[in-house]
């Protein structure tokens, strides 16, 4: 049974943050400590240029943690079978204009901005749904991420890609990869990840994309 339901949450197609923030002296270390250099979890400094650009941040993992994420597939709750783990679509932003020159201003006291103000544009997918059933079977039937620096590109995996798995029979074909298990159980996380694209028609993941210039 395909139950999986896609969301109307949209990719933003501009990349840049343009806006200065209101800041008194030079955002310290705490600003940018911590900083996510191949994900999309915020910094302090960027929070505070999200606030006045317009963009809304959402809690990832736990409070502690933000980014510039959406629900992309969304599944009613259920204990077995095909069950959704997570679905999401992600952006993170780079700077320019006003903005980009307050962060250049700062880095000549603080170079760690320099974090922050190289930063490219990047938007990402990620789909993951795993499988359990009352005989203890439990296993990931696709985790599939694709980050990258073009709109362009992840657009398209986006709209192709929600075709696909809006198609999929999820629990008919965990039951079928379930058959297959001497195939890609022993393979490490890497290689079973490219045989359940494999398998699915799909191409292999592509994450963990260094953000800076």
């Amino acid at each position: 049974m395909q139950d999986v339901t896609l969301t109307l949450a949209k990719f933003t197609k501009g990349g840049y943050w343009s806006v200065p923030i209101s800041f008194e002296g030079v955002p310290g270390p705490e600003y940018v400590s911590l900083f996510d250099q191949n994900g999309y979890d915020l910094t302090e400094l960027e929070k505070l240029y999200s606030q006045v650009n317009g963009n809304n941040t959402t809690d990832h993992r736990n409070s502690t943690h933000h980014a510039l994420k959406q629900p992309w597939f969304t599944q009613e709750s259920k204990t077995q079978g095909a069950v959704l783990n997570h679905s999401l679509i992600f952006e993170r932003k780079g700077y320019e204009g006003p903005a980009l020159d307050q962060l250049t201003t700062w880095s000549q006291t603080n170079p760690l901005i320099n974090k922050v103000s190289k930063m490219r544009p990047k938007w990402g997918l990620d789909f993951s749904i795993d499988y359990a059933d009352v005989e203890g079977n439990v296993f990931e039937v696709l985790h599939w991420e694709y980050d990258g620096f073009d709109y362009d590109e992840i657009q398209e995996r986006k709209l192709r890609y929600e075709l696909k798995f809006l198609r999929t029979d999820w629990d008919d074909a965990a039951k079928t990869i379930l058959t297959h298990k001497d195939k890609w159980h022993h393979l490490d996380f890497f290689a079973q990840s490219n045989w359940k694209c494999n398998y699915f028609g799909i191409e292999k993941e592509r994450f963990k994309m260094v953000i800076w210039q």
